[in-house]
């Protein structure tokens, strides 16, 4: 799994690979390791191949720790197999998916 973060008018966040048990700790460790100045943080799924529910639920605190801070969370470019994890977990309504 690869990360790399951009700063702008919003966080991007582009990731790569798979999102599961071992690589969501490293990709929670990199979001943290960032000041989020931002009013948005745009995670980037365009090279995700799969998500565990480990990485579901780095989403999911990320998500509350932002709302707690007035800013959003959006997640962009997700496949048609991430797309099946979201709704089968119902992901797909908790997180802003575009």
């Amino acid at each position: 799994m690869e990360v790399k973060i951009e700063h702008g008018e919003s966080m991007n966040v582009f990731v790569s690979g798979r999102l599961d048990t071992v690589t969501s700790v490293e990709f929670d460790k990199a979001i943290k390791a960032e000041e989020i100045t931002e009013d948005l943080v745009v995670i980037d799924f365009s090279n995700v191949e799969y998500i565990s529910s480990a990485g579901l639920r780095v989403l999911l605190a990320l998500k509350r720790e932002l709302d707690g801070k007035s800013k959003a969370l959006e997640i962009h470019n997700i496949n048609a197999v991430v797309r099946e994890i979201f709704s089968v977990t119902g992901f797909i309504n908790a997180l802003t998916i575009k």
